[in-house]
C-alpha cells in the first residue's frame, strides 16, 4: 500500500501508477468500518475476476483507514475534508478544507485517470464524486443505510448509478433511475465463517451458548459501561457465556469489571476475525450500522440493537427498525447513562436468553433478509467500465 497527503498526492513518491494495460478504481469515502468494509468488499470482487486492478481509497486522516486498507495495489490518499457542522464558526474551516480536497483529486484525477469512483457514503466521499463528475468520469454511489444522510443525497444527483442495502430505501431515491437495491457489501471472510473456528480463536466454551457484545471497530464507551451492571442478573441464566470487544480506549476498565463477576467472559480489544466472532454468536449486542446489520442478517444472527444515539438523522434508529420490522432484533435506546440504559438491556437480555424458540425465529427472520452477493452484483455493474483491462486479462 503506499499513501499519499492531500497537500501534493500526486508528486509523492510512493503513488502507485497502473501498470500498461491496467485500469485505476477509486473508492471514495472512508473514517469507519461502515464506510470502508464495503468498499473493500467490491475490491475483493473485482479482483477476483480482473487480478490487476488498481484501487485508490481518497479516505480521511483516521488512523483507521490506514489500517484496513493496508493490502498489495492499494493507495490511500488522506483528505482533510470534515463534516459539515452545524455551528456557523466551523463553517469556513469546512469551506477550506473542501477546496483543499476537491484539488487534490483534481490533480490526481489529471495524473493518473480512473475508470470509475465509487463512493461508499459520508463526508469523505464528497470531493472526489464531485470533481470526478465535473470531469466525465463515471460514479456511482453505494447507500448501505436505511435513510440517506445529507451528503448522499446530494452526492446522489451527480452519480450515474446507487447502490441500497433495503427495499425501504428506494424511496428515498425516488428521483433517480438508476437506483437498485443489491444488499450491502460484505468481506469474504463472512461468506466462510465457522462457529468452530471463532470458538477455537477466542478460546470459548464450545459446551455453552456465546453472547457477543461489540461496539463495531473503535468500541462503544455506553455500551461498555452498561453491561457491568447487569452481569450478575445475566450470570443467573445458566449455559451462557460473553463474547465482549470493548475498542482499544476501554479495553482494560472493561476488562476490570468482568472479572468482577462471575459471568464466563472473554474480553478482546479489536478483532480481524470479526466473521467468525459473530459466527460463534448465537445473540448479538450491537450497535445499527449498516455495515454490521448486513454481517450480523448475512449470518442470520439474532441481535440487540443499540443505535447510536447522538447523530441528527438517527439514522441508526432507521436501521435497525428495518431488523425490528421483520422479527429479527430487539431494539434497546442507548440512554448514555448506563444507569438508564442497563435496566432496559437486563429486561430484553434476560428475556432472550431465557428462549430458545424466540432466538431461533428471530434467527429464521435475519437469514431471510440477509445476503452474501452484494459485492458480486456491484463488481458485475462495474466490471464493463474495466473495458479493455478485462478482455486483455481473460
Amino acid at each position: 500500500m503506499s499513501v499519499g497527503t492531500v497537500n501534493n498526492p500526486v508528486t509523492d513518491s510512493r503513488a502507485v501508477t497502473p501498470a500498461n494495460g491496467s485500469a485505476s478504481v477509486v473508492f471514495a469515502g472512508g473514517g469507519t468500518g461502515g464506510h470502508l468494509f464495503p468498499a473493500l468488499a467490491v475490491a475483493e470482487a473485482i479482483r477476483e475476476t480482473s487480478p490487476n486492478v488498481r484501487f485508490t481509497f481518497f479516505g480521511t486522516s483516521r488512523p483507521f483507514d490506514r489500517v484496513v486498507t493496508n493490502m498489495p495495489g492499494t493507495e490511500l490518499i488522506s483528505q482533510s475534508i470534515q463534516p459539515l457542522r452545524m455551528k456557523p464558526w466551523t463553517w469556513p474551516t469546512f469551506y477550506v478544507n473542501w477546496v483543499r480536497s476537491r484539488r487534490c483529486c483534481r490533480e490526481y484525477f489529471d495524473a493518473h485517470p480512473p475508470v470509475v469512483v465509487i463512493g461508499t457514503g459520508g463526508f469523505a466521499s464528497g470531493p472526489p464524486l464531485y470533481e470526478a463528475a465535473k470531469s466525465g468520469i463515471p460514479t456511482v454511489l453505494m447507500n448501505p443505510d436505511a435513510i440517506p444522510g445529507r451528503a448522499n443525497r446530494f452526492l446522489a444527483q451527480n452519480t450515474a448509478q446507487v447502490f441500497v442495502q433495503w427495499e425501504e430505501t428506494q424511496a428515498a431515491f425516488s428521483g433517480h433511475h438508476g437506483c437498485e437495491v443489491t444488499g450491502c457489501p460484505i468481506r469474504s471472510q463472512f461468506r466462510s465463517a465457522s462457529r468452530a473456528r471463532g470458538i477455537e480463536h477466542f478460546g470459548l466454551d464450545p459446551t455453552l451458548h456465546t453472547l457477543l457484545v461489540t461496539g463495531a471497530s473503535q468500541g462503544a464507551a455506553s455500551i461498555n459501561n452498561a453491561m457491568p451492571g447487569i452481569l450478575n442478573d445475566l450470570a443467573e441464566l445458566s449455559g451462557w457465556q460473553i463474547l465482549h470487544l470493548s475498542g482499544p480506549r476501554d479495553f482494560e476498565q472493561t476488562q476490570t469489571a468482568y472479572r468482577m463477576h462471575r459471568m464466563p467472559a472473554v474480553v478482546v480489544p479489536f478483532t480481524e476475525q470479526m466473521a467468525d466472532a459473530m459466527a460463534a454468536a448465537d445473540l448479538i449486542v450491537s450497535r445499527a450500522g449498516a455495515s454490521t446489520l448486513a454481517e450480523i442478517t448475512a449470518l442470520g444472527k439474532p441481535s440487540v440493537l443499540l443505535p447510536y444515539p447522538h447523530h441528527r438523522d438517527m439514522h441508526q434508529h432507521a436501521n435497525a427498525r428495518v431488523l425490528v420490522k421483520i422479527g429479527a432484533a430487539r431494539i434497546v435506546h442507548d440512554r448514555v447513562d448506563p444507569q438508564l440504559t442497563a435496566p432496559a438491556m437486563r429486561e430484553v437480555l434476560s428475556t432472550l436468553m431465557s428462549d430458545e424458540e424466540t432466538l431461533a425465529r428471530m434467527a429464521s427472520a435475519a437469514n431471510r433478509i440477509g445476503t452474501t452477493d452484494a459485492a458480486t452484483k456491484i463488481a458485475a455493474r462495474i466490471k464493463p467500465l474495466l473495458g479493455a483491462c478485462v478482455e486483455k486479462e481473460a
